[in-house]
């Protein structure tokens, strides 16, 4: 059981909110590397494509006649020597790169970078008390606040309530206020906590989550 500070968006401490992180089988070092290698590697287009010799627009013609000049014998201007030939083992399309991501692994991933970050402190919550209008000034004094003015953060937010099923309104609607009052501050940003992978979160030096998201981190701890 850990104790996580929780403010408002001035910057006063509004309680404390206890996350259990009991893991019984935290990700290794090793594993957490590889998880997010092939993150990373997956994100590659790899549409790199240049044209060998055969595939170059160029004449025909030889360069010049084969004895009698000295030169060494040269049979195409398209060539790899030559200016707007061909190159040589030039990189093409690879569609057939993606890295399998097991799930369990993904999870213990997840978790295990949350945890890292609870025990640093480098994750806090926040009143999710969103201006009715974008408003920079108040996320950039909230940032210096709580020590974060100047670094790396992810604010993290809930998936938006229903009503008898149905969706009140889109992530998109609901939090486009607080995406626009983000807009003007370097190295912020935000995202759902249900879609942030495991780089999403080893990325930024401060992790801030709306308090409306807390039973979805629990629910990451007990998965």
């Amino acid at each position: 059981m850990v104790n996580v500070k929780k403010y408002d968006f001035k910057g006063q401490e509004q309680g404390e909110v206890f996350i259990d992180t009991a893991i019984e089988k935290p990700a290794n070092i090793q594993m957490i590397k590889d998880y997010i290698v092939a993150i990373r590697h997956n994100l590659r287009q790899w549409s790199a494509n240049t044209k060998g010799r055969s595939e170059v627009n160029h004449t025909g013609k030889k360069p010049h006649r084969q004895k009698g000049t000295g030169n060494a014998r040269q049979g195409c201007l398209a060539a790899p020597q030559y200016k707007g030939g061909g190159r040589v083992f030039a990189p093409k399309p690879k569609f057939d790169q993606f890295v399998r991501i097991n799930k369990k692994e993904k999870r213990s991933v997840i978790r295990q970078i949350l945890l890292e970050k609870i025990e640093k402190g480098d994750l806090v919550f926040v009143q999710e008390d969103l201006p009715e209008q974008p408003k920079t000034k108040v996320v950039a004094d909230f940032l210096k606040a709580v020590n974060s003015d100047g670094k790396r953060v992810l604010f993290l937010g809930a998936m938006p309530t229903t009503v008898e099923g149905e969706m009140v309104a889109s992530p998109a609607e609901h939090y486009s206020v607080f995406t626009k009052s983000l807009r003007n501050i370097p190295n912020s940003y935000f995202q759902l906590l249900i879609n942030a992978s495991g780089y999403d979160l080893l990325a930024p030096s401060r992790i801030v989550v709306f308090d409306t998201a807390v039973n979805e981190l629990k629910q990451i701890f007990q998965s």
